[in-house]
């Protein structure tokens, strides 16, 4: 393959081969090797969680939010999921030429709002303008750190844990979609687009708490088979159990979409001991984002992803090659 494509950017099988053969090749830190939402970093008296996020959602607003909206929460989430307590947050925008200055103070102002709302505060950024043409609007990084609360891994997982999903799959993805009006579809549906600290925090308490990961690209499957690869373990997940909308059923039903592999943007995938999955499912059900909480599955000891499906069947979960849909965050 001598260009980038488009699935390099889906965050499946064509995203780990990027990073896998280009990125960590020359960039070596131990940190990065960890292909974790966020660098655990050690400064002798403390330790903190650092990470860094581009979006490039189109179009810039949907249902339930905003590339503003969406560029905060998903840095808080992915410090949130790794045990740390977001605390700071930067933000760079690349303009293009020509875009209304009203949009972008919307934008601003929904970033701004959902800073304070998730108890961060945004303390450096850069701009960069571009000529019209060049840029699809605007483009927005984030980078976060938080104080180190509760270090969480795959490699703490063992068989017999339960995976948790903190409430409906795919909103996001399907909201997306029907956004850009690709289809003739009317539904009230929005994105779940949310910061999640207050939410999963108090989970950190738990002492059967293993792993956690917000499923934004590549959705749930994509993150329990990165789960399975990092932990030697795998994952019975039961189809029944799922919690996927009536709507978002019928749109995957007639695109033939999978709720499994699209985005999320305000769920996190939970793996938490059997003794303290019914502590986590209370403390999770306590809170407005998590009232629709489930137990999806259970860890095996045989490295792989199976589906048991309504009917009684098994398939198993890959990676996909592309994202069927590009540029959702």
């Amino acid at each position: 393959m001598e260009f980038v494509e488009i699935g390099h950017g889906s965050g499946g099988k064509l995203t780990r081969e990027l990073i896998e053969n280009l990125f960590l090749k020359y960039f070596g830190s131990p940190e990065l090797h960890t292909l974790s939402d966020a660098s655990y970093l050690n400064l002798g008296s403390s330790e903190l969680a650092f990470t860094t996020d581009s979006f490039v959602v189109k179009p810039h607003f949907f249902p339930g939010g905003d590339i503003g909206k969406l560029s905060v929460a998903g840095t808080v989430n992915d410090l949130t999921v790794s045990g740390a307590e977001p605390k700071f947050l930067t933000a760079a925008f690349i303009i293009e030429e020509g875009y209304p200055l009203k949009d972008l103070e919307r934008i601003v102002a929904s970033m701004a709002e959902t800073a304070r709302s998730a108890g961060v505060s945004i303390v450096a950024g850069d701009t960069k303008v571009v000529e019209k043409g060049k840029c699809d609007g605007v483009f927005i990084n984030t980078s976060g750190v938080g104080r180190v609360v509760r270090k969480l891994s795959p490699s703490l997982a063992k068989p017999g844990d339960l995976v948790i999903v903190t409430g409906y799959l795919g909103d996001h993805g399907i909201a997306i979609s029907l956004a850009r009006e690709e289809f003739e579809v009317e539904t009230p549906l929005e994105s779940d687009c949310a910061p999640l600290n207050g939410l999963l925090t108090p989970l950190f308490e738990l002492p059967g708490l293993r792993f956690m990961r917000d499923p934004t690209r590549g959705g749930v499957a994509t993150v329990l088979i990165e789960f399975s690869e990092s932990s030697g373990l795998g994952v019975e997940l039961w189809e029944e159990s799922l919690p996927v909308r009536d709507e978002v059923k019928f749109i995957c039903d007639m695109l033939g979409y999978d709720p499994l592999y699209l985005a999320n943007e305000g769920k996190a995938v939970v793996v938490v001991s059997e003794e303290d999955a019914d502590k986590a499912l209370e403390l999770l059900k306590s809170h407005p984002l998590g009232e629709h909480a489930a137990v999806i599955g259970r860890v095996t000891d045989s490295p792989q992803v199976l589906l048991k499906t309504r009917v009684g069947g098994i398939r198993r979960l890959e990676l996909l090659e592309e994202d069927p849909l590009p540029r959702i965050c």
